[in-house]
């Protein structure tokens, strides 16, 4: 006897929602305000990663709480204060992170797929984006770390986030992780471009063109963390786009934090040594960023900007990250365009920029 279907989902319960591709971007992070106590909760998550801080925790911890976080969210406020976006009262990375979420999200939702933004520190954090994705329907997500140079401390704390918060799910979705991007072309020519477009306005040429990456303790890389590697093929990579249009580069690491060696040459000391060295026009790049922050705003364009003028140097030129602009927007569709493969056929959103076949 063939069997009546029935349906025993309780009244009471939801349904299912229809299946949805997600693709979640995920940056650094940011404090909730400039004030003592936001700067502290943020910079005690951020130092208290043990992919970030690789110290015993029984050694480490009494360090930061009692010492660390005593003066350190005074400083860091000051920095964040000089460049907070008083008009939305963000930090510039939140704004930048979430308009070119919305605006991904604006490009490809009718093509089906979803963008969100999540922070690897602070809010809105990766387990409650995730979770939000998944009660919307999206069955399949794409995490999109935007480092575009592989480290253990920052898309290796990412991968670890969202494995947190799929262990915490009844219900998990499929995950893909994007892999690093240090060497796309479309991310080469982008950064390539934005600079020649800076030095192109510039009323002096640049004598030098300084591509500053995030630093990471040299230890870091004697363990086997590939970040230094990536940074130099980036550099290379941007320098012979530059080099063709009579550009000298050189590769430099800032934001150095405590005692030990770090990643070297530094940029501060770049900074301070350049004039005598005869570069007294200077165009500075941060290709480690995809958008500004107080990494790239306070440390480079103001605090940068002061110790070259102060060392002797005529002209000082910050080139901004690709943040929310045309680039960025090719960018992004064309790591989506491929880390999507096999899950959706998406059109051609954004043309390849023409500096990409060079």
């Amino acid at each position: 006897m063939q069997m009546m279907e029935t349906n025993t989902r309780p009244a009471d319960h939801p349904a299912v929602p229809d299946a949805r591709i997600g693709v979640l971007m995920v940056n650094l992070g940011t404090p909730a305000g400039t004030d003592y106590w936001s700067m502290r909760r943020y910079l005690s998550e951020f130092l208290s990663d043990r992919r970030v801080i690789e110290v015993p925790r029984w050694i480490w911890q009494p360090i930061l709480q009692l010492i660390i976080l005593s003066r350190r969210p005074k400083a860091s406020g000051h920095a964040y204060r000089s460049i907070w976006r008083t008009e939305t009262d963000e930090s510039p990375l939140l704004y930048f992170t979430r308009t070119v979420s919305e605006m991904m999200d604006a490009r490809f939702r009718d093509q089906g797929v979803v963008f969100d933004f999540a922070m690897r520190y602070g809010q809105p954090a990766i387990p409650e984006r995730l979770k939000a994705m998944q009660a919307a329907g999206c069955t399949r997500i794409l995490v999109l770390p935007l480092y575009p140079q592989y480290s253990a401390t920052t898309t290796g704390t990412v991968v670890d986030k969202v494995c947190e918060a799929l262990q915490a799910m009844r219900w998990q979705p499929a995950v893909r992780i994007a892999p690093t991007f240090h060497d796309h072309p479309v991310y080469v020519a982008e950064i390539a471009e934005s600079i020649l477009r800076q030095a192109a306005g510039m009323a002096r040429p640049p004598d030098r063109v300084l591509l500053s990456f995030h630093g990471l303790p040299r230890s870091y890389l004697d363990r086997g963390d590939p970040y230094h590697c990536y940074c130099q093929k980036t550099g290379r990579l941007v320098g012979a786009h530059l080099a063709r249009h009579g550009l000298s580069s050189e590769v430099t690491f800032q934001s150095r934090f405590g005692p030990q060696e770090w990643l070297q040459p530094y940029t501060a000391e770049r900074f301070k040594a350049l004039p005598a060295e005869g570069v007294k026009s200077l165009l500075v790049a941060t290709p480690g960023f995809v958008a500004d922050c107080v990494e790239t705003l306070e440390e480079i364009s103001i605090a940068g900007r002061e110790e070259f003028l102060g060392a002797g140097g005529e002209v000082f030129e910050f080139v901004p990250c690709l943040n929310t602009s045309d680039g960025a927007m090719a960018l992004f569709s064309a790591l989506c365009r491929t880390e999507l493969a096999g899950w959706i056929d998406l059109e051609d959103a954004a043309a390849v920029s023409p500096m990409a076949a060079d």
